[in-house]
């Protein structure tokens, strides 16, 4: 369901699909040939999240932000660039992530988190507040460490990963 909060409603780029069963509401804008999966939430309430072009957010990811308040006056925002791939059961908080990103599924980016363009993190991670995860390697464990520099075909597989959504979602498309 795509619905209005504070009478800010979501923008939706050209050629995305956003599942009847994902939620996305608020002030949330989400670029051209994007895909948000069933039983997702992306909830720009309290602040704005934005989602680049090519990217997905897998089944049962939860997106959300910061408030802005006593404690964090500018709040938080949760970014998100281009040819991001957003594993199943992720948890985004008040985050940034760059391009060619991978999430790995499970993950959970808390606030004020910093993921600079090609990285991935992997399955089950947890990057605690504050973190800036370098471009170029991939991280593991909870809390995340940095593991290793990605490899060439690593590096590759991160636009195949968003490139495959994009094709996937287009057959969802072409057949409602």
């Amino acid at each position: 369901m795509i619905r209005s909060f504070d009478d800010i409603s979501p923008r939706i780029g050209n050629y995305c699909y956003i599942d009847e069963r994902a939620d996305v509401i608020g002030d949330v804008e989400i670029g051209d040939h994007s895909s948000v999966w069933p039983q997702t939430v992306i909830r720009g309430d309290v602040n704005y999240i934005r989602i680049g072009r090519h990217s997905n957010i897998q089944d049962g990811s939860v997106l959300h932000v910061s408030h802005a308040g006593e404690y964090n006056p500018k709040g938080g925002p949760l970014l998100i660039g281009d040819h991001v791939t957003v594993g199943h059961k992720v948890i985004l908080h008040a985050c940034t992530i760059g391009d060619d990103c991978l999430i790995g599924m499970g993950a959970v980016v808390m606030d004020d988190v910093e993921v600079q363009d090609q990285v991935m993190v992997a399955a089950g991670s947890m990057v605690p507040p504050r973190k800036v995860l370098e471009s170029g390697y991939l991280y593991l464990g909870s809390p995340c460490k940095q593991l290793r520099k990605l490899e060439q075909q690593e590096l590759d597989y991160l636009r195949y990963s968003a490139e495959h959504y994009v094709r996937l979602k287009d057959r969802y498309l072409a057949n409602p």
